[in-house]
């Protein structure tokens, strides 16, 4: 029975991550149920930055929500990568934060096709 009920949590703060993400100006923010599929986590956030200022911006937001929520993030860059991608484990949930090129190169959604959308945004295509 715990089991059940630590997952229904787990599931409603992915989603509250998710839609942080969207009210700070993510797009096509999907958050992923893999836990059938994979021993380390349970949930891929996965949205994309419109730029690297807009990337660094989204992650210093998300820091502080996290932390707020008591949420403990595991690994994390020191200095955000200008790469495209940062990527926030927090455990339970991976968060990848990409910008389009990186995220359509790598296509997270297609490689974990298994997983389980519980969340799209809005805005994604």
């Amino acid at each position: 029975m715990e089991d059940i009920v630590k997952t229904k949590d787990d599931e409603k703060t992915a989603l509250l991550i998710g839609r942080f993400i969207d009210e700070h100006k993510g797009e096509q923010t999907v958050v992923l149920d893999i836990s059938e599929y994979s021993s380390w986590t349970k949930y891929f956030i996965i949205s994309t930055s419109s730029s690297l200022g807009h990337l660094k911006g989204l992650v210093r937001l998300l820091k502080t929500f996290l932390s707020e929520h008591n949420i403990d993030v595991y690994h994390r860059h020191k200095n955000i990568s200008e790469n495209g991608w940062e990527l926030i484990d927090c455990g339970d949930f991976v968060i990848h934060l990409m910008n389009s090129e990186v995220r359509s190169f790598y296509n997270l959604e297609k490689l974990w096709f298994n997983g389980k959308i519980v969340y799209q945004s809005s805005k994604s295509s």
